[in-house]
């Protein structure tokens, strides 16, 4: 049997063409690039990296089945420690690949007695009791002992990483997964994530750092970070909740008009998302707003309720669907209130929401936590976010919005939101974009950088000892350096006068220069080029400031290297980087040398991380 060719034809079927293009070339790169010549000898970790709510699971299944017309006869597939989450993902395993033996987390003597007669898809959720039973499993059967293990392990920055590095331990999850994985003969653990923070910032030794990446891009119907978050500009699908006195009165009003439009055009279920904290009180709160405020919709239907809901109207413009009459629009607006037809459902630790409360019908769903990774909201058209957090984290945030998605109607999306969480996200957009960029561009040492306040990820997956943090606005000097060739330095300086006070230039021309430095320890060489590629990789004619000066007899080991004036010349430029290269005249230290001493400053207010291996 050709597995992918299967799997591929199966969605084919179904009609969607495109999804099974999109499948093929996935599967087909990362199984010509990384699966055809596994030894199977080796354990090695790679990075499946897609866009939130961007059609992962499909991508999954066609490397599953790539592997396995490739001689993987062992999968574990892992979900997130949801028991409805492992449970779905079970059922469309076995829905959607044909050919194999498909095991839940009982199955321990299916697996056994299908002996790898079949090849083997396990699908289990990424809880330590379910790992160790398998890892039992896998170890007293034997298969294992003499066969390659592919593990994809899907929203693998959560839970797989080791929470107590900086404890000099391991977490119990990391550790399964460890056993699970090394006791294979050999092994492909294939992390799939739309937020990749934490895993680009395991260092190689952990074991968990991916040896390879790959960007599968979304389908060209998707709404993600760039329709949100644009480089420039704020979209018509954003309101600032700043500019609202009552914005739970605007969401409600908006959310009724959009339903009409969706419910009355034959659409199934319209769906409105409020984030507001983790406290359930707050939950409470809002729900008990929102009943007021339906309430009061309720009592004025024949005049300002249908005067706003025509304001509401007049603002979008469905492209899924043929916008319908106002009158239309406002009699079923009307009935929805009329009829109680509309749901409030609180999710979060003290309720029980299924996914099928919400697929049909007009909703509004608040919540915290429960909001996050694995849960999709179908025709989610209006999200009323005012999560805050004192230290956000861009992973968190980001799984979190769940505003991404393909059955959007662009013209009818609305987000509400204030303007500073508004920022928060568009900063973590820029810094997606910049890691996609950095994997097409083919750099493997993928830097990532946000604006001073906002962490990557959680603290406790990163190993204090090599993650370093460089930022911007600091001026960086190496204490003891050297110069490969103090001649050749000073033949790339000389069109660049001391008695100017800078020039422009390439950001190419200041990694040359840079390239003629040996550094001390204290100076972060190869993170400061690395941070120049990643600007590259986004602006291929990047551009910096090169501020040269000759004849500086400046003491060795004392204080700043740069003189006043050029520390505050440097500092007119916040947002590039600037390179200041002193030759000084070793009177006072430096070896005795004429050496060029670099002094840098990256972008200011922004925060750089850095693996430091050594």
């Amino acid at each position: 049997m050709q597995y992918l060719q299967n799997y591929l034809n199966k969605i084919k079927n179904r009609g969607n063409e495109k999804l099974a293009e999109s499948i093929e070339k996935t599967a087909t790169d990362v199984g010509n690039s990384y699966i055809k010549n596994f030894s199977f000898t080796s354990h090695e970790i790679g990075l499946l990296f897609g866009n939130v709510q961007s059609g992962k699971t499909g991508q999954m299944f066609g490397i599953i089945s790539k592997a396995t017309d490739l001689g993987f006869p062992v999968f574990v597939l892992l979900t997130t420690d949801n028991v409805v989450l492992q449970q779905q993902t079970l059922d469309r395993v076995k829905t959607d690949l044909d050919g194999y033996c498909i095991c839940g987390e009982n199955d321990s003597m299916l697996f056994t007695n299908n002996s790898l007669i079949l090849p083997t898809i396990i699908v289990l959720k990424k809880n330590a009791r379910i790992l160790k039973l398998w890892a039992n499993v896998f170890n007293s059967t034997g298969f294992m002992q003499g066969n390659p293990l592919f593990i994809v392990d899907d929203e693998a920055d959560a839970a797989s990483l080791n929470t107590l590095v900086n404890q000099n331990r391991q977490s119990s999850i990391n550790k399964y997964l460890d056993m699970i994985k090394n006791n294979a003969s050999s092994s492909i653990y294939l992390q799939v994530t739309g937020t990749p923070q934490a895993i680009l910032l395991q260092t190689l030794a952990s074991g968990w750092h991916p040896y390879f990446t790959y960007y599968f891009k979304p389908g060209d119907s998707y709404l993600g970070g760039d329709f949100f978050f644009p480089n420039s500009g704020n979209p018509n699908c954003v309101q600032f909740l700043e500019q609202l006195s009552v914005p739970t009165h605007d969401v409600v009003i908006r959310h009724i008009a959009v339903s009409a439009q969706i419910l009355a055009s034959g659409g199934k279920v319209s769906n409105c998302l409020i984030h507001p904290s983790v406290r359930q009180a707050v939950h409470k709160q809002y729900a008990d707003d929102i009943h007021k405020e339906l309430s009061w919709c309720k009592d004025h239907l024949s005049n300002e309720f249908a005067k706003e809901i025509q304001n509401a109207y007049n603002t979008f413009y469905p492209t899924k669907t043929d916008k319908i009459s106002y009158d239309e629009l406002i009699k079923y607006a009307t009935n929805l209130i009329s009829s109680n037809m509309i749901k409030i459902l609180v999710m979060n630790g003290e309720t029980d929401i299924e996914s099928n409360d919400y697929e049909t019908g007009c909703n509004f769903v608040i919540g915290g936590n429960t909001l996050g990774r694995g849960v999709t909201f179908p025709s989610l058209q209006t999200i009323f976010y005012t999560r805050t957090s004192k230290t956000p984290q861009a992973d968190t945030m980001w799984q979190h919005s769940r505003m991404f998605g393909y059955d959007r109607d662009p013209g009818l999306m609305k987000v509400f939101i204030d303007e500073k969480l508004y920022k928060l996200f568009s900063d973590i957009n820029a810094t997606n974009n910049s890691i996609i960029a950095q994997i097409e561009h083919g750099i493997n040492d993928i830097k990532i950088y946000y604006p001073t306040g906002l962490t990557p990820t959680r603290k406790n997956v990163l190993d204090t000892d090599h993650v370093e943090i460089l930022t911007g606005g600091t001026n960086y000097y190496p204490i003891n350096p050297d110069n490969d060739s103090i001649d050749d330095l000073s033949k790339i300086l000389t069109p660049f006068d001391s008695n100017e006070p800078y020039y422009q230039v390439s950001l190419r021309i200041i990694k040359e220069l840079l390239s003629h430095i040996i550094p001390s320890p204290d100076f972060k060489l190869k993170a400061f080029i690395s941070v120049i590629d990643t600007i590259l990789s986004e602006q291929p004619a990047g551009q910096a400031i090169l501020i040269v000066r000759r004849n500086r007899n400046v003491a060795q080991g004392t204080g700043a290297l740069l003189s006043p004036n050029d520390w505050n010349l440097g500092g007119q430029f916040p947002s590039k980087v600037v390179l200041t290269m002193y030759q000084v005249t070793g009177s006072k230290g430096w070896g005795g040398k004429q050496l060029w001493v670099p002094n840098i400053k990256l972008p200011g207010e922004i925060v750089y991380y850095d693996i430091n291996e050594n």
